[in-house]
């Protein structure tokens, strides 16, 4: 796909949200881009910078044809400590740039009352300040709903790139997906499978059964008929390859409609009460 800015992201990610620091995610950020991933989404709150980092490099794949995401915690809001913050993700990766930089939720009125929308004007300005360095390709948010949106677009001098939100069957937030769709921001699917439970859903059971693919696989491929952006986490290997591996399969209009019907609920917070 193509950002608002001209530049390529690859269709599909990997998450690395709950993989610990250490060997398993070093090896499992390692397996993925020896896979075929080349898109690899962190955060400075999963406090697993540096295994990725150290997964990048032992792959022995040139930097140049990796897309590497991270994100800034909320603690760390503002324009001073944004850049500070950055400045400690970059050395955790040891990395010279990101492709990618989002700000992982918006400040929002339960914490911050009518200050919220200045904290993420602030926020995005340092990002700005960082893209215009060039040690940012693009910049981005996450969790923003459209009333957190908008006030970044009234004052953004570089328009963001990016939402990533929670999305997976029964939970398409499509009300969001249809404002980043209207002003060029592309989406990417946090927890596309619902944290493993949307796997066990006897529908999604009987479309994969038909196709002789994995729940996983019809899944990701249902959220990228969306023109939306799976990001997939597993540190097992088999998992790894499985869901990289689609086989192809192009769900009918029919069936994509079944699948969009159905109802769940959060498994992550809600932008607007959580109050981390």
């Amino acid at each position: 796909m193509k950002l608002n800015n001209g530049i390529d992201i690859p269709s599909m990610g990997f998450g690395t949200f709950l993989a610990p620091e250490g060997d398993v995610t070093k090896d499992a950020v390692r397996c993925a881009i020896e896979t075929g991933y080349t898109l690899i989404d962190t955060a400075a709150v999963y406090k697993n910078e540096k295994s990725v980092g150290r997964g990048i490099q032992e792959s022995g794949v040139a930097r140049e044809q990796l897309f590497v995401t991270s994100k800034l915690w909320n603690t760390e809001r503002g324009y001073d400590t944004t850049l500070r913050a950055f400045e400690k993700t970059m050395s955790d990766l040891q990395l010279e740039y990101l492709d990618l930089y989002l700000i992982h939720w918006p400040a929002n009125k339960k914490q911050f009352g009518d200050a919220n929308d200045t904290i993420n004007q602030e926020t995005w300005r340092a990002f700005e300040t960082l893209h215009k360095e060039g040690r940012i390709r693009a910049i981005g948010l996450s969790n923003f709903m459209p009333h957190h949106l908008q006030p970044i677009l009234d004052k953004a001098v570089v328009m963001p790139a990016v939402n990533q939100i929670e999305y997976h069957p029964g939970m398409m937030q499509k009300e969001c997906v249809e404002f980043c769709q209207r002003h060029d921001i592309a989406v990417e699917a946090w927890s596309p499978l619902g944290r493993g439970r949307e796997l066990e859903n006897p529908l999604l059971k009987q479309i994969a059964g038909k196709y002789e693919c994995t729940v996983a696989q019809l899944i990701i491929t249902w959220v990228m008929q969306h023109n939306i952006i799976p990001l997939v986490k597993s540190v097992h290997p088999e998992r790894i390859k499985e869901n990289f591996a689609l086989p192809g399969v192009v769900l009918t209009p029919e069936e994509m409609a079944v699948i969009d019907a159905l109802q769940t609920s959060r498994v992550g917070s809600d932008p607007d009460t959580c109050d981390f």
